[in-house]
């Protein structure tokens, strides 16, 4: 026990002094460094010069963890960047999506108000746009109000389109309301047409939000995203008018989204339809030309005189 005493003993009067000395020869060489660079003359200018091209590139290997370290400062900096300007495009995207929507309403708007300058006026005209008043307020009816009626020549039939698409069909007419039932009404059912393939199909209403296409020919061939536009068949709807596009469901159901916009539905544009003019005789209506007409001579003339 003694023993180890002395030993600790004589390590702290050895190690102690030792320090000390270690010590005070590293502040009087750094504060002889520091008077070296401090001194402005030529001679210590080339003692300068002569030590850091001595020593410098000797320490290449010591730079190397350093430089690779600024290195890696410098690219998580740019990664840093790269993620704030990500982030800047996200919400200008979002921005532009945002705008994009306002787009297509304001140019429904606009299609909508530009019909305001046709209300109630000449019957002559292609289309009478009324005010939507009210809803039916039933789920089991999908119908709307206009405030045009039969003083402005509105009957019963007629197409009935918002500034988008065909929204239904005039089902009911006063004098100065008439009552439309929308494409998504049981009572609905209207011959369209499925673009490019070109089938004929009937859209009938459900009361859901996407109507039913029933009684296509090869289902197969339709695609989601395909046109629907009104067809002419039995001279219910004007043809060409658009419905909307395909839409395949979960139960594998063939639906319609609708392009009319039932959520703002506040003017409606009411679509004239003329009858039809019928031919019944079809003599008449092409008659035959002056060339193709039989020369009366020769039809008088006896059968058998010849030259011969």
């Amino acid at each position: 026990m003694a023993r180890v005493v002395e030993d600790r003993k004589y390590d702290q009067d050895f190690i102690r002094p030792l320090r000390r000395v270690l010590v005070g020869v590293i502040a009087v060489l750094l504060a002889l460094i520091f008077l070296i660079w401090r001194i402005d003359s030529p001679r210590v200018e080339q003692f300068r010069m002569a030590v850091i091209d001595r020593v410098v590139p000797s320490f290449d290997w010591a730079m190397k963890p350093v430089t690779r370290l600024a290195v890696l400062a410098e690219d998580f900096r740019s990664y840093a960047r790269i993620i704030e300007q990500n982030q800047e495009l996200r919400r200008e995207l979002q921005q532009m999506r945002a705008w994009r929507e306002a787009a297509l309403q304001l140019e429904q708007r606009n299609a909508q108000l530009l019909d305001l300058n046709q209300v109630r006026l000449d019957p002559q005209l292609t289309h009478v746009t009324g005010v939507v008043m009210a809803d039916s307020g039933s789920p089991f009816r999908k119908s709307v109000l206009l405030n045009v009626g039969a003083r402005d020549g509105v009957q019963d039939g007629w197409a009935v389109m918002d500034g988008l698409g065909l929204a239904g069909r005039i089902a009911g007419v006063g004098q100065r309301t008439a009552r439309v039932v929308l494409l998504t009404d049981t009572a609905s059912a209207v011959p369209v047409t499925v673009q490019p393939s070109g089938q004929r199909a009937m859209l009938i209403g459900d009361n859901s939000a996407y109507p039913v296409l029933e009684f296509v020919e090869a289902p197969d061939d339709l695609r989601p995203g395909d046109r629907v536009i009104s067809s002419d068949d039995g001279g219910v709807f004007p043809a060409g008018l658009l419905v909307g596009e395909v839409v395949i469901t979960r139960d594998r159901r063939l639906r319609v989204r609708i392009a009319a916009d039932y959520g703002r539905l506040e003017f409606l544009r009411v679509l004239r339809s003329r009858p039809v003019e019928r031919i019944t005789d079809t003599g008449s209506l092409i008659a035959p030309s002056e060339e193709m007409q039989p020369d009366p001579a020769a039809l008088d003339a006896p059968e058998g005189t010849g030259d011969g």
